[in-house]
């Protein structure tokens, strides 16, 4: 993930930050609790997209 793009994303619910999960392939906006996928490079910012992040997640 280009570092210059994701200054640039924000979360869609809250537009608050997003971190890049390289290992998982995913966007995390930590105040949403969501988990954006990011496929083939491109992130996939939709709500019904994201999925769910558990509490021992966001602990990480």
């Amino acid at each position: 993930m280009d570092p210059k793009l994701l200054e640039l994303l924000v979360c869609p619910v809250t537009k608050g930050p997003l971190i890049y999960d390289r290992e998982h392939q995913e966007l995390v906006s930590r105040s949403a609790r969501l988990a954006y996928p990011v496929r083939d490079g491109i992130p996939v910012l939709l709500e019904n997209e994201a999925r769910p992040l558990s509490d021992e997640e966001l602990a990480s």
